[in-house]
């Protein structure tokens, strides 16, 4: 495989790990509304991006137009504050397993998508490490539907309506994965790292708007180490999933075709059920072993099958 496949595969699951933690914030503060979570997260992605490329704010933006700014406004939308607040209300009602196995979906919608695409390979060549990833999925999730209620389980409509609004994040990270790609490869004079950071400028000025609809929502008012807990887990977020995560993400977007990339994001599952077992201070089951030995399969084959050789290979089949 080339040395440039490598780094993006790197990047991939550099990003994975880092989204992955993403899962845990609704539940590291339990009494943050969503709309509260996704203001803090991206507030401070918001803040931390300005910084971080207002020395060559010039540079940055001299490439870019009125319609890839405009892109910019629906990517931040999509991928970052709609997607955040779908996935805070699933965490919530559904479970970090159940929410991280919905998601985990997405690899499929891209690389469906991404068939279309010159440089992708047969579909072939792809539909049993695609079906071995639903399998994985699927285990995960009976796996997650036959554990005992515990005290705090909630009821059946909730449980229901957070499996709703896990679906809905799997839609927007869909459309976010999909239009990042496209929207870097029609902007290829903007760097994987000023794609971010200018994502993350338009993500914060966006989230300026949730601030009123957080302070209005209903709940408790918040003590000392609830503040504290809160800032915390919305600067380390931001920080490790926004800032850098997107950015090995934009790298891994340059150097894969979106194909491949959708394997990728299968990383993020994976390291979030992991998250979640630490954080229940439990190994997984059988089954979940299994699931994740699959995940990991699953991966490793569809990057096989992007290999220069294969390639040639399936080129001569069609």
């Amino acid at each position: 495989m080339p040395r440039a496949r490598l780094l993006g595969v790197a990047c991939g699951v550099g990003s994975g790990a880092l989204w992955g933690l993403v899962f845990l914030a609704p539940k590291l503060v339990p009494e943050a509304s969503p709309m509260a979570m996704a203001a803090g997260r991206y507030l401070a992605y918001g803040l931390l991006a300005l910084m971080l490329v207002l020395p060559r704010w010039k540079a940055a933006t001299a490439a870019l137009d009125a319609a890839a700014w405009r892109g910019l406004v629906w990517l931040s939308l999509a991928g970052n504050i709609v997607y955040f607040c779908l996935l805070v209300v699933g965490v919530h009602l559904a479970g970090v397993a159940a929410s991280a196995l919905i998601v985990g979906m997405v690899p499929v919608a891209v690389i469906l998508w991404g068939l279309r695409d010159p440089d992708a390979v047969p579909v072939g060549q792809l539909i049993l490490p695609l079906l071995l990833a639903a399998g994985a999925v699927g285990l995960i999730g009976w796996e997650a539907l036959q554990r005992p209620p515990d005290a705090h389980a909630v009821g059946v409509w909730e449980a229901m309506i957070g499996l709703a609004c896990a679906l809905g994040a799997l839609i927007a990270w869909s459309v976010y994965a999909i239009g990042n790609a496209r929207w870097l490869a029609r902007n290829n004079r903007v760097s994987a790292q000023d794609g971010s950071l200018l994502t993350g400028v338009v993500t914060g000025a966006l989230a300026v708007l949730l601030v009123p609809v957080a302070l209005l929502a209903p709940g408790q008012a918040w003590d000392g180490e609830v503040w504290r807990r809160f800032l915390v887990v919305s600067g380390s977020v931001a920080l490790g999933a926004s800032i850098i995560g997107n950015a090995l993400w934009n790298r891994a977007s340059q150097l894969m075709p979106l194909t491949m990339l959708g394997q990728m994001i299968v990383f993020e599952t994976l390291f979030a059920l992991v998250y979640g077992f630490v954080y229940e201070g439990r190994w997984p089951s059988g089954i979940e072993g299994l699931a994740i030995v699959m995940m990991v399969v699953s991966v490793v084959w569809c990057v096989r099958a992007h290999r220069p050789a294969a390639m040639v290979v399936a080129e001569g089949d069609r």
